[in-house]
């Protein structure tokens, strides 16, 4: 019953789009005078009426029913090319010469009606995400010197501070400077239910303020604005064509052409070989051009994978191209990145830790001039001392331990040094000078590769250290100090990130979907890695991989599997998106680079979108599928037909062009698909 009631509601849309869009009304006009002109035709014919009316009638339903398929052949033919209106005319006019205009009316009214249900059937699935564009204001009420001043969005600039009243749409994306409120995202990420904002919180333009007041600072531009960058990739992606349809599109001259020569052959070899009459070896030329004419095939492909982007992109998921829907419904491997992909990505510092044996302040004991006001015995001063001389590094860092460590500096009010000669290490570590000594602040890859065999004071305290607390799911790095004297271990420090609460759930779900391997590929250390793999349930888990390294593991994955999915925040992973067959970023309702890099994007950040991506992929496929088994199937079944039993034109007719309309609904029923 549900299939029926989405087939239904996919039915009677074209009604409603009668109303919004002038082209189909235009179109729909002609085909009720060509339709009339039939009906009137026919009867005039049964009633002999007098000619003249009855020609009158057949004639309207020629011009009006031919009209639009006419100006698409004469366009084609100035490229030059062929094309299936072309088919559909001649076709008509031939039924008309050999005297049977009733059945080339019907042809052309059926013909100018599926023309109307395939111009909704890709004009709706634009329409979806361009209405997007209407829910944005046109202006903003920015505050000027503590007054409320209108102002067009094209002059607001980067940095204003705009009000949003409970109700309103948010004109802009930004910061939510003041007031609380809760804000109905649905629209741009899919989220079912609204998203609580505070102070700090970013929020986006055509989602609607709905709870309290809010003063929010502006982030982009009207034109950058993720609701604007959204309908663009949309629009580029439904230019973007599917594999299928440009296999369809390249064979399509070919086709048309052999079916002319077909109809041709049927025509000359009978009259020439075998004696027979014109007039019934003419109509049924007519006819089985009629019957093999591609309509079907030609509009099945667009009317579903259109339909599917349109889908997607009301629930939070982008696909950046009919290709790319192709490829998912595929996906029997994938491989995700840990930080900010299954953990939520804020990252927080857990543990600081001075060496004891470092605080000697005799200034024999190196680092002891970074650590010289802090007492012999391990103490909190100690701690934050540490911290201190780690923040000063970081700062330079835009890595995720390096943003928590200079937070938990920032939340206890320590005052950080200034560093210089800051150089990082991907995957490693960094290092930078402080105060006179280098700080090296690394992972034990980082200790073994970069510092290498060099005597560190502390090297066995510190590596034990650390591996106990990766050993409880935590990442960790040594703090060393390098003078002149050498390099001893100051502290250590450790970090934990959550996992998200949603993470296991997709995985099983993938799982259920077909999904036959799930890798994890991070730079993280492998204690931390295996721990959050093994509460996941995770295959296989390769940890402290470079950029680069992770190229390699998805290269060995498509070795063994059809089509091999990255799933990752879109920065450290973009070498490894690229290289998967599907890349899904994690966008984070527009986060700039995950938008450019994936091929999907979930806009929410909701992992439980990307098993809906999948689905969605699953069922395109099984639609194109059907799809094309309806549409070459009927030309199959009344080519036959028309060779062996000499079906008529009116039932050629109608299986064609009723094959085009069931393909073009079928396609739309994705419309409404929800996973």
């Amino acid at each position: 019953m549900e299939w029926l009631s989405s087939f239904a509601s996919a039915a009677a849309g074209p009604v409603s789009a009668l109303r919004e869009r002038p082209e189909i009304r235009r179109q729909a006009a002609f085909v009720v005078v060509t339709f009339v002109g039939m009906v009137g035709g026919l009867l005039g014919s049964w009633f002999d009426a007098p000619l003249s009316v009855v020609w009158g009638c057949y004639a309207a339903a020629y011009v009006f029913g031919g009209w639009y398929g006419l100006k698409e052949s004469i366009a084609a033919i100035q490229v030059p090319e062929v094309e299936i209106d072309l088919l559909m005319i001649i076709a008509a006019l031939g039924a008309l010469y050999i005297g049977a205009p009733f059945e080339g009316a019907m042809l052309l009214f059926l013909f100018s009606l599926s023309g109307v249900l395939e111009e909704y059937a890709i004009g709706r699935s634009r329409t979806a995400i361009k209405s997007l564009v209407e829910m944005r204001p046109e202006s903003a009420q920015i505050l000027r010197d503590g007054t409320e001043v209108t102002t067009p969005l094209e002059d607001v600039e980067v940095g204003d501070v705009f009000v949003v009243r409970p109700g309103e749409r948010l004109p802009l994306d930004g910061v939510v400077e003041a007031g609380e409120s809760t804000v109905d995202q649905s629209s741009l990420t899919g989220e079912s239910v609204p998203v609580a904002k505070a102070p700090g919180d970013e929020v986006f333009s055509g989602t609607i303020n709905e709870t309290g007041s809010l003063e929010v600072r502006v982030t982009r531009e009207a034109t950058e604005s993720a609701i604007s960058r959204l309908i663009t990739m949309v629009e580029e992606a439904q230019e973007k064509r599917a594999p299928t349809q440009q296999l369809i599109d390249r064979f399509e001259q070919p086709y048309v052409l052999g079916v002319f020569a077909m109809t041709a052959i049927a025509i000359i070899l009978p009259l020439w070989l075998l004696n027979h009459a014109f007039e019934p070896t003419f109509y049924r030329a007519m006819t089985l051009m009629v019957a093999a004419s591609p309509c079907a095939v030609i509009i099945s492909t667009p009317a579903a994978v259109l339909s599917a982007i349109s889908a997607g992109g009301r629930q939070g998921v982008l696909f950046k191209g009919g290709e790319h829907i192709e490829t998912a419904g595929n996906v029997d491997a994938i491989a995700f990145d840990k930080t900010g992909t299954l953990t939520e990505g804020n990252t927080r510092l857990t543990d600081v830790r001075a060496r004891e044996d470092a605080l000697s302040t005799d200034g024999g004991a190196v680092g002891g001039d970074l650590l010289a006001d802090t007492a012999i015995e391990h103490n909190s001063q100690a701690d934050d001392r540490l911290l201190s001389i780690a923040a000063a590094v970081q700062t330079r860092s835009e890595h995720h331990l390096a943003e928590a460590t200079v937070e938990a500096a920032t939340e206890r009010g320590l005052e950080v040094p200034d560093a210089s000669d800051f150089e990082a290490v991907v995957g490693k570590g960094v290092h930078a000078t402080v105060e006179g000594e280098t700080i090296h602040i690394g992972n034990p890859r980082y200790v073994e590769t970069v510092l290498g065999d060099r005597s560190i004071d502390g090297r066995e305290v510190g590596l034990d250290a650390v591996r106990d607390l990766e050993a409880n799911g935590k990442t960790s790095v040594l703090v060393v100090s390098e003078t002149a004297e050498g390099l001893q271990v100051l502290g250590w420090l450790a970090f934990t990130d959550t996992i998200r609460p949603d993470a296991a759930e997709m995985i099983a779900k993938l799982r259920e979907r077909g999904v036959e391997q799930i890798v994890m590929l991070t730079g993280d250390n492998e204690r931390v890695a295996q721990y959050i793999a093994e509460e996941l349930g995770i295959d296989e888990v390769y940890a402290e991989l470079l950029p680069e390294e992770k190229v390699d593991h998805i290269e060995a994955l498509q070795e063994r599997h059809e089509a091999v999915a990255m799933v990752g925040d879109g920065v450290n992973d973009a070498p490894a998106l690229a290289t998967a067959d599907i890349s899904v970023g994690m966008g984070g309702a527009g986060t700039d680079v995950a938008l450019e890099t994936a091929d999907i994007v979930l806009m929410s950040d909701k992992l439980d979108r990307l098993p809906y991506a999948f689905a969605l992929s699953k069922e395109t496929r099984r639609t194109l599928y059907i799809n094309f088994a309806i549409a070459f199937g009927a030309i199959a079944i009344m080519v036959i037909a028309i060779l062996t039993a000499g079906i008529p034109l009116p039932v050629a007719v109608v299986g064609h062009e009723g094959s085009t309309v069931l393909v073009s609904l079928i396609g739309l029923r994705l419309l409404r698909f929800d996973g």
